[in-house]
């Protein structure tokens, strides 16, 4: 499970350092991904296999199954870290997520968000948290 957030920047070629604490758990081979909002979702190699499963699973005889696998494998790339714990962020997957210069990396439980500083800020995601956490978790939803 990944936890926590970062701010790092990216090199003048593109690449992040993946935090120690995130590198420990994601193994030497991980894959990048678009994810549905604006950022990008970094998943160890079990939680991309069990992705793709899903994805295997929809039925290919409609447009928005063949829509959805390519919207999230054209651009999907698997990375090794190098000895400093870097990984490049393709051009095509800074461009979704509107990368460049600074970066969030966020775990967000099984995979890790990598967000635009502002991009993210501007997602107004905690304008709601209380109505969004009373309608998906109820009112009995203890931490």
């Amino acid at each position: 499970m990944f936890m926590g957030s970062y701010d790092h920047s990216l090199d003048a070629k593109g690449r992040v350092i993946i935090p120690s604490k995130f590198r420990e758990t994601l193994g030497q081979r991980f894959v990048i991904a678009k994810s549905l909002d604006p950022c990008l979702c970094v998943y160890d190699s079990a939680a991309w296999e069990r992705f793709e499963q899903k994805l295997a699973r929809l039925p290919y005889n409609t447009s928005q199954q063949r829509q959805i696998v390519r919207f999230f494998m054209s651009t999907a790339e698997m990375v090794e870290p190098d000895k400093q714990g870097r990984i490049l962020i393709p051009q095509k997957l800074r461009a979704h997520a509107h990368i460049e210069k600074n970066v969030i990396l966020m775990g967000v439980g099984a995979r890790i968000e990598i967000w635009d500083p502002e991009t993210f800020e501007a997602s107004g995601f905690s304008d709601d948290i209380n109505e969004i956490a009373g309608e998906l978790l109820g009112n009995g939803f203890e931490i």
